[in-house]
């Protein structure tokens, strides 16, 4: 089979075809996905019957496992965890704010991969914004206030345990672990440039910065709002629909991402791994 890509008419994002991901990939396939993933930010492969063996040899393509703290894996696993809502679920939606994935550990990872496995008919899309995109077009004004800001990144306001996925979170099906860990902080340019394709993008949003060196928290939070606004505009954002066994991949090093709602009365249960860095 060929692989082709077909990128989105959005801000970013591309669907893959002609590769089966429960087999073993070929060392030119994997070459062919990265580029395509470095290229266009977010990979959906739509048709693909994978186990979750054939999840983590998929993932263990692109680096290692990731460390995903404060979630519990699922039974039998270490590296997969389950994105899961019920039918009568009444907690808040799971990661409906934007972020890059676990921006506040002191190595973040490089990349996620999320495959569907109960999919409501609908609702439930994923949201993403494109941060090179997001740089490239903004004010000389804007960029002037962020140029060498180091950016306060801490897990507290979610997974602390008076976090919003604290002790005080009841009623969710995803097995949640709040912890005091959750308050340490790691720093990181706000300004990064991307590891492999030496591109610049934003790094991180207000969901998980706290604040940025030598500013006040009444400066910082006024900046992480004005950022806040333009980084996630329409006009970067590709809106992903998903399907049933359809994996989708994307890049934290180039991307911000959130959740969304819409399918009340519906479950959905999507299995996750972390491609950790390089």
């Amino acid at each position: 089979m060929t692989i082709t890509v077909t990128p989105t008419d959005q801000a970013c994002g591309a669907e893959v075809i002609g590769v089966d991901l429960s087999a073993s990939l070929s060392e030119t396939d994997v070459t062919d996905i990265r580029a395509a993933w470095l290229e266009h930010h977010v990979l959906s492969f739509p048709d693909q019957k994978l186990s979750d063996d054939d999840l983590e040899r998929f993932t263990l393509n692109f680096g290692p496992f990731g460390h995903d703290p404060f979630i519990a894996p699922i039974p039998g696993r270490d590296h997969i965890i389950a994105v899961e809502r019920a039918a009568d679920e009444t907690a808040p939606i799971f990661a409906e704010a934007w972020h890059t994935d676990w921006s506040f550990q002191e190595t973040p990872p490089s990349g996620t991969c999320l495959y569907g496995i109960t999919i409501p008919d609908t609702g439930g899309d994923t949201l993403f914004a494109n941060q090179h995109k997001a740089l490239e077009d903004m004010s000389p004004e804007l960029r002037a206030k962020l140029e060498g800001k180091i950016a306060i990144h801490s897990a507290k306001r979610a997974y602390a345990k008076d976090g919003a996925y604290g002790t005080g979170d009841k009623g969710r099906t995803m097995k949640i672990l709040p912890s005091d860990e959750a308050n340490e902080s790691f720093n990181h340019p706000i300004i990064r440039t991307h590891p492999e394709t030496g591109q610049k993008a934003i790094f991180g949003s207000i969901g998980y910065i706290m604040g940025f060196e030598g500013m006040s928290e009444d400066e910082s939070l006024a900046l992480l709002a004005e950022l806040c606004q333009w980084q996630t505009q329409h006009a970067f954002q590709y809106r992903h629909k998903w399907q049933k066994d359809m994996l989708v991949m994307w890049d934290n090093r180039s991307l911000l991402h959130m959740a969304t709602g819409g399918y009340k009365g519906q479950a959905r249960k999507l299995h996750r791994t972390t491609i950790g860095a390089r």
